[in-house]
C-alpha cells in the first residue's frame, strides 16, 4: 500500500512539475545526478532516433580500444556521408590525429569524423559494430539500438531513459567531458590552422557550468541534446529529444535549469567570449550538419 501511495506522489509530482516548465521537446527527462532522483520527465520510454547523440557511443568504444591518439588518421572518400549528404568542413585526404578526430566529432559533430573512427578501428567497422553491442548490452541499454558511428541513419534509436544512462557512463572519461565542454579549437588541416566551434551555444555561456554535451540532429530525430550541468548547487543531466527547432531546444535547457535553480535565476544563452584550451590525451595530444 505504502508503495501505491509513493507511486502516485511522484508521477503528482512529475505532472505538477511538467506542468509548470512549458517543453517543446517531444521527449525529456531531467535526473539529479547522485541520487538518481526524477526532476521533470516527459516521453522518456519513448524509442526515437537519437541523431549525432550517436557520437557519445563512438567515443566511449575508441577510447575503450586504447588507441594511439597520436597517429594519423587519413579521411577516406568512404567516410564521406551519401545517406544525407551533410557538410563537412574536413577534406578526404586529410590527415589528423586520432585525438584531433576525436575532438571533431565531439566539438564539432563532424560526421566523417565519427565514420573515420570506426574504420580505423581495430578490427575495422564490423568490429566496431561488435564493441558498439557489446557496450549496449554492458550499459542496460535495453532500448537502444545502434547501427552505424554517426547518427545519420534513423535506425540509430534509444529512449532518453537510456541516454540518461549513456550520458553516465560517458562522463566517466575524462577526454569526453573535455572535449564535449570545449567551447573551440584550432586544428591543422591539410598545413591550415581552421577553428571549429561546439554545437552546444551553452558551452561556455555565461551563467552555465557544463560538465558535459552533446547535440543532434537529423531531419527525423529533430533537435536533441544531452548535457550534464549544475544549478543552484544541484548536478543534473538533461536529455531533450525531437525538439523542432533550435531555439525551442535552447529554450528547453534554459526553462529546466530555472526550474531546478528557482525563480529567482534567469541565466542569459549568450556566445563564450574565452575559448578553453585542449589539453593533452593521455599519450600525447589525444556543420549545417546532422550533429
Amino acid at each position: 500500500m505504502l508503495k501505491k501511495i509513493v507511486a502516485v506522489l511522484l508521477t503528482s509530482f512529475t505532472a505538477a512539475a511538467f506542468a509548470a516548465v512549458p517543453l517543446g521537446s517531444q521527449s525529456v527527462l531531467v535526473v539529479e545526478d547522485g541520487t538518481g532522483k526524477v526532476l521533470l520527465e516527459k516521453n522518456a520510454n519513448a524509442q526515437v532516433p537519437i541523431a549525432s547523440l550517436t557520437k557519445l557511443m563512438t567515443a566511449m568504444v575508441v577510447l575503450d580500444a586504447k588507441q594511439n591518439m597520436d597517429e594519423k588518421i587519413a579521411i577516406d572518400h568512404t567516410d564521406v556521408d551519401m545517406l544525407k549528404h551533410s557538410a563537412s568542413r574536413v577534406p578526404v585526404g586529410a590527415e589528423i590525429s586520432r585525438g584531433d578526430v576525436l575532438q571533431l566529432a565531439l566539438m564539432s559533430s563532424d560526421n566523417r569524423a565519427a565514420a573515420s573512427l570506426a574504420r580505423t578501428y581495430p578490427g575495422g567497422a564490423d568490429a566496431f559494430k561488435n564493441a558498439v553491442k557489446t557496450k549496449i548490452r554492458t550499459l542496460g541499454l535495453t532500448q537502444t539500438v545502434i547501427e552505424e558511428p554517426t547518427g545519420l541513419s534513423p535506425h540509430n534509436m534509444s529512449t532518453a531513459t537510456d541516454l540518461v544512462k549513456m550520458a553516465s557512463a560517458a562522463a566517466a572519461y575524462p577526454d569526453i567531458r573535455r572535449i564535449t565542454t570545449d567551447t573551440k579549437d584550432v586544428i591543422n588541416i591539410k598545413g591550415r590552422k581552421v577553428e571549429y566551434h561546439n554545437t552546444n551555444r551553452l558551452v561556455g555561456a555565461k551563467g552555465w557550468d557544463v560538465g558535459l554535451s552533446k547535440t543532434g540532429y537529423t531531419e527525423e530525430a529533430g533537435r536533441c541534446l544531452i548535457m550534464r550541468f549544475k544549478s543552484a548547487g544541484k548536478n543534473a543531466t538533461l536529455v531533450l529529444l525531437n525538439a523542432k527547432a533550435n531555439s525551442a531546444r535552447l529554450m528547453d535547457a534554459v526553462n529546466i535549469r530555472r526550474f531546478i535553480a528557482g525563480p529567482d535565476e534567469k541565466p542569459k544563452v549568450m556566445k563564450a567570449s574565452v575559448t578553453r584550451h585542449k589539453k593533452a590525451v593521455k599519450a600525447g595530444k589525444r556543420s549545417r550538419r546532422a550533429m
